[in-house]
């Protein structure tokens, strides 16, 4: 195929996926009230991490904007329909990269893209029923005086629990990125081995990054994170130990 040829491929396929994507918002933006139930049940009393013994939270929003309430619903339709659509966005990718890869790389790809959908929902459920729900707790609770009431927005809320739910669900693709670049001979199990130490930095700065910086909360994603950095040593093929 020439370059253009290519070019027609992957305007398809982008074409299609921002399509998916558009439909399965507009289902959202029908129904604004389920939605939004589920959007802000961690902020509600009966969400399941408050119901753990000894736990007890729950925590009300305003908002102070005119446009805020719109805007939102807009924001929350498209995140919500990119992570419904995300393994048909996957499987497009797929369709479009994997005549370019050899037979061993055509593999690997495969179950890279095949475990990609179920890493990435497990990281969106990690940062929906624990991440958010442990920096909520932190936040509302945190005060430097007692003079100061903590009155949470709308929009703060959900500038959080886009970081929380979204970002957390890509981070959790690392392992299937790891098993395209194995499969390339760039990385093995021996470098990544290597690197446990670089890792466990790495980890604890993303965790920074994503997570509002407080200890607790950073603590509670860098697990995770690096339970996915010794599951991508499992799963690297050993070549580069030979």
């Amino acid at each position: 195929m020439s370059f253009w040829d290519h070019v027609e491929q992957l305007r398809g396929t982008l074409f299609r996926s921002v399509l998916s994507v558009a439909l399965c918002s507009i289902v959202f933006l029908a129904f604004p009230k389920q939605l939004f139930t589920a959007v802000l049940w961690p902020t509600r009393a009966d969400f399941p991490l408050y119901r753990l013994p000894g736990v007890s939270f729950s925590m009300d929003l305003i908002n102070v904007e005119l446009s805020a309430q719109f805007f939102v619903h807009i924001k929350i339709s498209l995140l919500c329909a990119l992570v419904v659509a995300f393994p048909y966005i996957i499987w497009e990718l797929w369709k479009f990269i994997s005549p370019a890869l050899y037979d061993n790389e055509r593999k690997a790809a495969a179950k890279a893209f095949g475990l990609s959908s179920a890493l990435f929902y497990m990281g969106v459920a990690a940062g929906y029923f624990v991440v958010l729900p442990v920096c909520l707790m932190f936040f509302v609770n945190f005060s430097v005086s007692d003079a100061i009431v903590n009155t949470i927005t709308l929009g703060s809320y959900i500038s959080l629990f886009t970081s929380m739910v979204f970002l957390i669900g890509l981070v959790f693709e690392f392992p299937a990125v790891v098993v395209v670049l194995s499969a390339m001979g760039l990385i093995g199990k021996k470098m990544l081995r290597r690197g446990r130490r670089f890792a466990i930095v790495a980890v604890l700065l993303l965790a920074a990054l994503i997570t509002p910086s407080d200890p607790f909360s950073m603590f509670v994603l860098a697990l995770p994170l690096y339970g996915l950095y010794e599951l991508s040593i499992l799963l690297c093929k050993d070549d580069i130990d030979k």
